[in-house]
């Protein structure tokens, strides 16, 4: 499994230990997510690697052996580092599949950790002049406060569809890499009769959701202000929804799509099924956390935001997965795992100031 020390790929260890599976973990530990080293939860019984995905070495000596691969290591961040997105997520993968092909390897399956990011700025539907993929927002509308998504024919705003499938539309450098990713696999692994599936995650949460990572979302960052007793910084107007899935539906899609054949060659949607606006999100740290907490309005923007993304999960809804968890479930849980391992570290700082400086947080006239 390639990185397995992180959030999702470490519950996906502990799956496959359970389900007797011998497994071997490759990962690169980056600092920025793993500070102090390899993680105490990962188990003690596995064979580690520390490596990273674009080193041909590494990535080889961790695929001798092996019979399924479960490709889980990916760059994200918000920062401008455009190369080392592909670099990581695109290249790694091509790497992958060059060694298991030069090589001869008989490997039984291989999933990829794909993003709901690949649709960019999402479907939408307009009354007069019907379904259109939106080019990202400009900065002059943004700029405005003028945040949702308008028709390009008509101007008229447009009505946000579930995320399906079969339109992909991405532009940021993250979301464009993870579909250089996807297609890579699944091109790749039709031609050389690998079996591949792709999983398109939406926003994914739970326990052992880095701490450290100043990157690592919504849950993290609301959780650390919150205990902290401080405001909660929503951009735009809060309106904006997301959906998100419990990491422990993230592992049920995935043993499902390693067992079932007819997923094969083919990506889907892994999401909660439900819309949560920004501010429902805020609403509901406030009832778990304190119900004197506030939250500030300022203005502000994330350049390469979305507006409107929640998957549709019918696809593999099909095949026999469902969600089990709520967004209930996945606050009391990561807040029961950040009292278990003492809270959240009160000099944790998050990545605002560096957003800032850098202009990927911009302020509406």
């Amino acid at each position: 499994m390639t990185g397995g020390a992180g959030f999702i790929g470490s519950h996906l260890v502990d799956r496959f230990l359970r389900d007797g599976f011998q497994v071997r973990v490759l990962d690169s530990l980056d600092s920025k997510v793993h500070p102090y080293g390899l993680p105490s939860y990962l188990p003690k019984n596995i064979e580690f690697v520390r490596g990273d995905v674009t080193d041909r070495e590494a990535l080889l000596h961790a695929l001798q052996d092996v019979d399924i691969v479960s490709h889980q290591a990916a760059y994200q961040d918000y920062m401008l580092e455009f190369s080392r997105f592909f670099q990581v997520n695109a290249v790694g993968t091509a790497l992958l599949f060059e060694l298991i092909v030069q090589h001869r390897m008989p490997i039984k399956k291989v999933i990829v950790a794909s993003s709901q990011a690949v649709y960019g700025e999402g479907q939408y539907y307009c009354d007069l002049h019907r379904e259109f993929l939106p080019l990202p927002r400009s900065i002059d509308q943004l700029c405005a406060g003028c945040w949702e998504v308008r028709c390009p024919t008509c101007g008229e705003d447009g009505k946000p569809q579930q995320l399906r499938e079969e339109y992909s539309n991405p532009c940021n450098q993250y979301a464009v890499s993870k579909m250089s990713q996807e297609k890579t696999a699944l091109g790749l692994g039709w031609l050389h009769g690998i079996p591949t599936v792709a999983l398109r995650y939406s926003i994914t949460q739970g326990p052992r959701q880095s701490l450290f990572n100043q990157y690592s979302g919504i849950c993290r960052i609301f959780i650390s202000r919150a205990l902290q007793r401080l405001p909660l910084v929503i951009y735009e107007d809060g309106r904006q929804t997301r959906d998100f899935v419990h990491v422990d539906d993230v592992v049920d899609a995935n043993m499902l799509v390693l067992e079932d054949e007819r997923a094969n060659f083919q990506a889907f949607n892994v999401g909660g099924g439900n819309a949560v606006s920004v501010l429902q999100y805020a609403e509901a740290v406030r009832e778990r956390v304190s119900q004197d907490l506030q939250w500030q309005l300022t203005g502000e923007y994330r350049r390469g935001d979305n507006r409107h993304s929640v998957s549709s999960i019918d696809k593999l809804e099909r095949l026999g997965w469902k969600p089990q968890r709520d967004l209930c479930t996945i606050l009391d849980s990561f807040l029961q795992w950040v009292e278990e391992i003492g809270g959240i570290p009160c000099l944790l700082s998050d990545a605002y100031d560096d957003m800032k400086n850098a202009g990927v947080v911009l302020t509406a006239r």
